[in-house]
Order: structure tokens, then sequence, then C-alpha cells
């Protein structure tokens, strides 16, 4: 990117200019996680910074460049292996309107389609979604190319207060927590959680429409939206329900702290399945905690559960991240305890009474940057995941099948604010 002259626009990441919330004129933009979520206010932003005369832009993304073995040591039948580059793309620009508006702007790519290809990359005992006709498991999906574009409007109605209200085509509706690569305790690992459509799997969604009123420090949702998760052509637009409810309530008790619980009540949202609707209830805690200009510590932890109406299921999640940041090297991890039943691991053939099986990953890894080039950090990284198999899996999966990934990661180094 051209950091030379743009005219009357200059990219910058080091003029301590403050830009505030896309939702908000009282606070600060680093409480924007993915959608209209809230994050820590102690969050460091990775991110190209535009200053217009008019306009303030923000851009980041993240490219990693893997290799991903599944099953290293082959206990099993159902790990696979593959080289591909899991990414997104955004791009947000924002626009004041009179002494007490706020008009913003939010776009998100992702080139999966091309980089993964549309049948995913392989992740252990992972399920959501379909392509060509067959349920996806053990396999994550890849994200569409059109990942968000939105709008939103806020107005200041008081001190300490503000209504607003947005549009997306696609967007995300206001349930769950921050996306899992928009958490910064999540953003050192390529893989997608195995909690993902337990708990932030609405994040891509075609047609929703959500609206929300601020007073300092506690915020009320509500969305209606398309319950149904994207189909599996990846470069299209698919069709506007609005078939679907959520209300989520967020408080950030301090600058290091971000809550939230919320409800959803998603209709037919898997193509595989669409007799089946889906009441999905979360609880999450963010903690951020800086350790100095370029260190920190990111720490989240998750609740999340399915209620399934088909067969009157309700089967749980949790999930704990942290990534510990010293200057240029990061240590991370991820714990995972998810239930699945025998149908959403599509082996009813197998197991024909449905039964749940608990499940059990811990992945560590550890990153450093290995060199900085026009505000871009070039990142080397090595992780492995011990996935622990309940008792009847282990024929198929092994006892402790291991996963292992090295990789490239692309992304705007950090903003010096």
């Amino acid at each position: 990117m051209d950091m030379g002259d743009m005219g009357d626009m200059q990219m910058d990441m080091s003029t301590p200019m403050p830009m505030n919330s896309q939702f908000s004129l009282d606070l600060p933009m680093s409480r924007d996680g993915s959608g209209t979520s809230w994050v820590p206010d102690e969050t460091p932003v990775y991110a190209y910074m535009i200053h217009g005369k008019e306009w303030m832009t923000m851009v980041h993304g993240s490219f990693f460049a893997r290799y991903n073995s599944q099953d290293l040591f082959k206990s099993g039948s159902r790990g696979g292996e593959k080289f591909d580059v899991p990414d997104w793309l955004m791009a947000m620009t924002q626009h004041k309107v009179g002494k007490n508006g706020l008009f913003s702007i939010n776009t998100m790519f992702s080139f999966d389609p091309f980089l993964v290809g549309p049948g995913g990359y392989p992740l252990l005992y992972q399920t959501g979604e379909s392509y060509k006709g067959k349920k996806l498991v053990d396999t994550q999906h890849p994200h569409d190319l059109f990942a968000e574009l939105s709008v939103a409007y806020t107005q200041k109605v008081a001190k300490d207060a503000d209504w607003s209200t947005s549009f997306g085509y696609p967007g995300e509706p206001a349930l769950g927590p921050p996306v899992f690569m928009h958490r910064l305790s999540a953003m050192n690992d390529p893989d997608a959680p195995l909690s993902h459509h337990y708990q932030d799997a609405t994040h891509i969604t075609f047609g929703v429409a959500t609206t929300g009123f601020r007073y300092k420090d506690v915020k009320l949702e509500g969305s209606v939206f398309t319950g149904r998760e994207p189909d599996e052509f990846r470069y299209n637009f698919d069709a506007i329900r609005f078939d679907s409810y959520s209300l989520r309530l967020s408080y950030n008790p301090s600058k290091e702290w971000a809550l939230q619980v919320s409800n959803g009540w998603i209709h037919s949202p898997e193509e595989a399945e669409p007799q089946q609707n889906v009441t999905r209830f979360t609880a999450s805690a963010i903690h951020t905690k800086m350790l100095g200009d370029d260190s920190y510590i990111a720490t989240t932890l998750v609740y999340g559960q399915n209620h399934f109406s088909d067969n009157d299921k309700t089967l749980p999640s949790v999930l704990l991240e942290s990534s510990l940041q010293l200057s240029k090297t990061a240590i991370y991890g991820r714990y995972e305890y998810v239930q699945k039943d025998a149908d959403e691991l599509d082996l009813l053939n197998t197991f024909a009474a449905n039964p749940n099986f608990n499940i059990n990953a811990i992945t560590l890894g550890v990153n450093h940057i290995l060199s900085t080039v026009k505000q871009a950090n070039l990142t080397g990284g090595v992780q492995a995941t011990l996935n622990v198999s309940p008792p009847p899996l282990k024929q198929l999966y092994g006892s402790t099948p291991v996963g292992f990934e090295v990789y490239l990661r692309i992304t705007p180094s950090l903003m010096k604010m």
C-alpha cells in the first residue's frame, strides 16, 4: 500500500489522532468488536488508518499461509491434511452527521473460496453447514467472498446515551460474543473453534437489521435476521428471509472487561436439515490487559448452547482461549469442551440411538514477528492440538489424535494510539 501522498488523505499508524466507535461518539474505537458487539476498551488495534477531511477509515485483516495436518500420527481415519490460506480483509469508514449523528459503512471480504477451496479445510470434530448435499464433518467451511456489507447510523439522544440502527447484506446480528477472528485472544490461531456453530457462527448473515440503545457502559440490542447459514456457493448473495430473532445485553464494567449475554431464535439454519430450528444461548467474558506499549494478555471465556427443535436436545459448549503477547513473541492457547451427538457428526448409520459425545480439545501455539515492512507484520508460528476422543469414537478418530500446523501470517502492525 502506498504510504506517500494521497491527496487530502494520509495513511498514518503513528499520529495520535483519536477515532471514536462506529456506534457512539462517546466511546473509543477500540471498543468495537465484530458487528455491533463490544470488546474491552484496552484492546490494542492492528490496522491501517486513513485520515480524511470528512471520513475516517480503518483497514485491517489477516492472511495465514500454512500447512495443516489434523492427525499427525495417523491414529484414526478421519484426519486430513492441506496447504491453504485462511484469510479475511475488512475496511470500515465513518462520517459525523451534524453535531450528534454518526454514519458508518463496513465491508469485509474473504478469499477463502479461492485460497482454501469450496470444500473448506480439515478440522477434527468440526461440524456445521454442508457441501454437495452432505454435512460438513471434520471440516471447517470456507467463509463467503462477501462476508459483510453493512451500514449503520447512530444518534446521540442525551448525555452518555445513544440509539443506533444498522442493516447488513450480509451482516452480523446481536447474538454471541465477537466472532473468533475479531477477538484478540484468538487472532494467532488460524482455526475456527469447534464451538463456532454454538456461539458466533451468525457473523455472515444474508439479511440482518439491528437496533440498540446504549446508556453509559450498558447496551441492549435486538436483531431480526435470516436464519439460514450461507449456502455452498461462496460468491453469491443468498435470499433475505428475516425469519429469526435475537437479543443481546452488553456491559463493560471497566476498560479491561467486556461482558455479554444473548439469545437467538434461529429458523432452519442448516440446509441439510431444513425442518430443524435452533434456540441459541450464549454468555461471554473478555479481559484484556496491556503490559507495555506492545505487550498484553487477552483472554476470552464463552459458554454457548444449542437447543434443537426436532429432537428436543440441548447441547452445550465451553471455550477458554488466551494470548500473551510479549513484544514480538506470542504464546497462545485454547481449550474447548463441546457436546455433539451422532446426528451432528453424521454418524446415525453407526449409532442409531443418536447418543451424545463429550469432545475435548487443547491447542497450544507460539509465533514470532519475523519482519515489519510498510507497517505490515510477517509472523511465523507453529501450533499443536490434542483432541481427546470420547470412548465410542476412538475406533474412528483414535484415542488422542494430534493436530499440527506451521504457518506464516501477514497482518497490519500494531497501531500506535
